[in-house]
């Protein structure tokens, strides 16, 4: 009888070489997150399939492949807003959005408000803060939890 309990059939699966592409995928996401990116074209570049990848991001990083490339996209969002005077529409461009549209409506989603009232509103309140707790309190929240207004 072995020791312990039996491993998840999801540890079973689970090989260092799985857990290096799929963080080569996240670095690729996180450097070229400004570019075009699909998942069959990441998953391409890591040898495994659109579906295998899909589905071992979500099982190791809590997360679509999707959804980590537009957080990414907006965080970087988020910071051009802050520290530049650049147009939405060319900051929206810029992070890899091609639509101004799909940018605001996701933007509002993931932070609470949109982009050109965060710039009004959330410059201020972060400029007061360590920059180590800025950029935790500024993360954007996934699946619509974003609080409305900020809390001065």
């Amino acid at each position: 009888m072995p020791d312990g309990p039996a491993p998840s059939s999801a540890a079973t699966r689970e090989t260092p070489s799985d857990l290096v592409l799929l963080r080569r995928v996240r670095d690729r996401m996180d450097r070229e997150h400004d570019r075009p990116l699909d998942v069959e074209a990441l998953a391409a570049g890591v040898h495994l399939s659109a579906g295998h990848l899909s589905r071992r991001f979500r099982e190791e990083f809590g997360e679509s492949p999707y959804s980590y490339l537009m957080t990414r996209r907006i965080e970087r969002a988020m910071t051009l807003l802050r520290s530049t005077d650049r147009s939405v529409t060319d900051i929206c461009l810029d992070v890899g959005f091609s639509s101004l549209g799909t940018f605001s409506t996701r933007f509002k989603e993931l932070v609470g408000v949109p982009p050109s009232t965060y710039r009004g509103e959330g410059a201020e309140v972060l400029e007061a803060m360590p920059p180590c707790i800025a950029r935790r309190v500024s993360r954007p929240v996934r699946n619509r939890e974003a609080p409305g207004t900020y809390a001065p």
